[in-house]
């Protein structure tokens, strides 16, 4: 593993997950209460003993860099590092980051420095557990010049990924990214190939791209070189490269999911809560998910009813109910609230018990819940002000709604607070 480079590819500016990606970039979003979705690639590369990681970002890059410097410090006797390339302007590319190719095209003089032989991409907005080694390992035992990472896949979501054929040796030999009506038909294959069950491949007869490649470094250089003007790897550099070059497919067997939705993240996190076998579990500790050591303290639970939840450290809950819900760091939910299938990002900072009793007592809204609210079926993110006896419902049961003015929107029927957003007294939503 000494002779991979691992890059990770930050993504675009994260539309799809807006709000959340109003201050931040997509890899910094919160994750499960204390990581943020940059650390699952990361923490798979270091349980990969992949130690040599390069992070391209461009949108809203601050939180990420600050996250990385302060999570992944190795120490000096290695050659390990995470570091953060964000796009710049040079006489060559006076623009940005045009797609996953072009990114790390612009950055390609810098990777052929390292002595390695192979380049591993990898996805920033992903939550999965995956040992590169035996993904590296198929890559080589089939002396492949490009292996992706697959999943069998069922029709309601295909058409959202690149979706392939192979060969019955595992060599791809179509490809195409995202593709609609006829064209979807056409990538339809019988994926018992893949070592389903009959059942199994009625149901997921497509085979789709997780995003994760392996290239040999020699074939990354010629295929950027020999394409200058193609500037993704699933729309262009893959399909282009199929009658060329050996493609192999990895299959992964394990829990994968992108998230690049607001329902896709929200039902991601709260499936985290679930008692028995969840579908991605932060517990094991052969393979474990690291983030940034805050180094606070546990989490305080006054006279409290929590069922079916995770509480992230530093939190603070008096008097109040929590159901399937996840509560990041520094949360704070004060008396006779009801907290119910909502996701708390918690705080960057406390308040301290004087400066919350002075906001009372001038009117203002202190961090966290307020006294008697309810939240159900929600997001709220960092350090927002939510009132006393507010409402976050979603009474009409409205689909989408853009509120910002306000402090929120709604996306797939689910309520998202801003980060730093006010909600005031007495608000029903």
């Amino acid at each position: 593993m000494k002779r991979v480079l691992g890059i990770i590819l930050g993504g675009g500016a994260g539309t799809r997950l807006y709000p959340l990606t109003k201050l931040r970039a997509k890899p910094a979003v919160p994750l499960a209460g204390k990581y943020r979705l940059i650390d699952i690639p990361v923490s798979n590369c270091i349980n990969s003993d992949i130690l040599k990681i390069y992070v391209l970002t461009q949108f809203n890059s601050a939180s990420l860099n600050r996250h990385l410097a302060r999570a992944y410090n190795f120490a000096g006797f290695q050659e390990g590092f995470v570091e953060v390339l964000a796009a710049q302007q040079t006489q060559e590319n006076p623009g940005w980051f045009q797609g996953t190719a072009d990114a790390v095209r612009q950055y390609l003089w810098l990777f052929n420095e390292w002595d390695v032989d192979e380049y591993l991409i990898l996805s920033g907005d992903h939550l999965y557990r995956m040992d590169y080694r035996l993904f590296i390992e198929r890559h080589r035992e089939t002396k492949a010049d490009i292996t992706l990472s697959v999943v069998p896949m069922d029709e309601r979501r295909a058409s959202d990924f690149g979706l392939m054929r192979i060969d019955a040796d595992g060599r791809v030999i179509d490809f195409s990214e995202k593709p609609k009506g006829e064209a979807l038909k056409r990538m339809q294959v019988d994926t018992t190939i893949l070592g389903l069950t009959p059942e199994q491949a009625r149901q997921q007869p497509y085979i789709a791209s997780m995003g994760i490649y392996v290239f040999k470094k020699d074939v990354m250089n010629d295929l950027l070189n020999r394409y200058p003007d193609q500037t993704d790897f699933g729309k262009e550099i893959i399909p282009a490269s199929a009658d060329t070059y050996n493609l192999q497919a990895y299959l992964f067997k394990d829990y994968w999911e992108d998230i690049g939705t607001i329902a896709a993240f929200y039902e991601a996190n709260l499936a985290l809560t679930q008692q028995l076998q969840p579908p991605f579990s932060f517990y094991d500790e052969n393979a474990p998910i690291y983030t940034r050591s805050r180094f606070l303290p546990p989490s305080k639970l006054l006279n409290c009813q929590v069922n079916e939840s995770i509480i992230s450290e530093g939190c603070i809950l008096k008097n109040c109910q929590i159901n399937h819900s996840v509560l990041g760091v520094r949360s704070r939910v004060d008396a006779d609230c009801v907290v119910e299938d909502a996701l708390l990002l918690g705080a960057d900072f406390y308040e301290h018990y004087a400066e919350r009793q002075r906001s009372l007592g001038e009117r203002k809204i202190p961090i966290g819940i307020g006294a008697g609210s309810v939240v159900r079926r929600a997001i709220i993110d960092k350090n927002a002000r939510i009132g006393r006896n507010v409402r976050l419902i979603n009474k009409d049961h409205i689909e989408e709604a853009d509120r910002e003015e306000l402090g929120f929107i709604i996306r797939s029927g689910i309520i998202v607070v801003l980060k730093n957003a006010e909600i005031p007294d007495g608000t029903v939503i």
